[in-house]
C-alpha cells in the first residue's frame, strides 16, 4: 500500500478543486447558449425590421367621423375592425372607399335582410357621412377609390367621348344591363339594375368595386379615360330620353325593337285584310 503523504492528498484535492462540477458545466451551457440566441436575434431585428407590427397609424378627422358612424350602424355584420362576421357581413379590408359609395351611398347598405342581392333603396346616410364611412374604410384596409375631377367628359374637349363610350358600353355591359341600359334577369334571384337613374359616381364606383355578379373592370380592364367615356354614353345618351331603340320607347331593349314590332303588327293587318278581300270577293 501506498503512504498517504500530505504531498498526494494535497495533488487530489487540488486536482478535484480545479475540475469544474457538472452543475457548472450545465450553467455554462446554458448561458452560452442565451448569449447565441440574443446576438441572432438582435442580427434578425436589425436586418427585418418589417416583421414587427407598425405603430397603429392616426386616423384623419374624416375617417374618425366615419369611425363613429361605423360602431354605430356597420360594426354588428362587418366587426369591430371590418374583418367580417361569419354568415352576417364580409370583410372591408381592402375594398375601398368605391365600394362604400356605391353600397351606401345607393342604400342597399344597411341591407335590412339577407337575401339574393342588396336593393337599391332610400340612403340612411347622406353624401357628407358616406364620404366619411368610406374615408374610414380607406384607411382601416386600402383598395380602390374614385379619381378627383369631373366623372363626365365635356364633349367641347372630347367629342367622340360618346361615340367610343357607346362602343365599350355595347362589347363591356350590354350583355347584362341591356343595349338600352334597363337592366336584365341573371341566375339565382340577381339581376343587372338599371342605368337610368344612375349617378356617374355610382357608375365608376360599380366599375371598380364589382358588387354582386358584376365583374371588376380595373384600369387594366378599362382605363380611367374609357371608364369616364362609359359613363359619358350612359349620361348623355341613354338617360336623357335619348332611345337608341328609334323614336318609340319600347322597353328600351336594343335597335332592333321598333322594327320586329311594326313587322309584327304590319304582318298582322296585312294577313286580316286579305282575309277581308278574300271574303268580299
Amino acid at each position: 500500500m501506498t503512504s498517504d503523504t500530505p504531498a498526494r492528498r494535497f495533488r487530489v484535492f487540488s486536482r478535484r478543486r480545479g475540475a469544474p462540477s457538472r452543475a457548472r458545466r450545465r450553467i455554462g451551457a446554458a448561458a452560452r447558449m442565451l448569449a447565441a440566441l440574443a446576438l441572432a436575434g438582435g442580427v434578425y431585428t436589425a436586418f427585418a425590421p418589417g416583421a414587427f407590427a407598425d405603430t397603429p397609424k392616426q386616423l384623419s378627422a374624416t375617417a374618425q367621423e366615419g369611425k363613429q358612424l361605423y360602431d354605430n350602424s356597420c360594426i354588428t355584420c362587418h366587426g369591430r375592425n371590418g374583418e367580417g362576421v361569419t354568415d352576417r357581413g364580409p370583410s372591408l379590408i381592402g375594398v375601398g372607399s368605391a365600394s362604400v359609395e356605391f353600397q351606401v351611398g345607393t342604400g342597399r347598405m344597411p341591407m335590412t335582410r339577407q337575401e339574393a342581392q342588396a336593393e337599391q333603396k332610400k340612403p340612411q346616410f347622406d353624401k357628407n357621412q358616406t364620404k366619411q364611412l368610406g374615408q374610414y374604410i380607406q384607411e382601416l384596409g386600402g383598395g380602390p377609390q374614385l379619381p378627383a375631377g369631373e366623372l363626365v367628359e365635356s364633349l367641347d374637349d372630347n367629342p367622340e367621348a360618346v361615340a367610343r363610350g357607346g362602343e365599350l358600353f355595347r362589347v363591356n355591359c350590354t350583355s347584362c344591363h341591356g343595349f338600352g341600359g334597363g337592366g336584365g334577369a341573371l341566375s339565382s334571384g340577381k339581376y343587372a339594375p338599371s342605368l337610368h337613374d344612375a349617378a356617374p359616381e355610382t357608375i365608376y364606383a360599380a366599375m371598380l368595386s364589382g358588387p354582386q355578379n358584376m365583374p371588376v373592370f380595373g384600369d387594366n380592364q378599362l382605363t380611367p379615360d374609357e371608364k369616364r367615356e362609359i359613363i359619358t354614353y350612359i349620361t348623355l345618351q341613354l338617360q336623357d330620353d335619348k332611345d337608341p331603340g328609334g323614336l318609340f320607347n319600347l322597353g328600351r331593349y336594343g335597335p332592333s325593337t321598333e322594327g320586329v314590332a311594326i313587322f309584327v303588327v304590319g304582318i298582322t293587318l296585312l294577313v286580316f285584310t286579305s282575309l277581308w278581300i278574300a271574303g268580299k270577293s
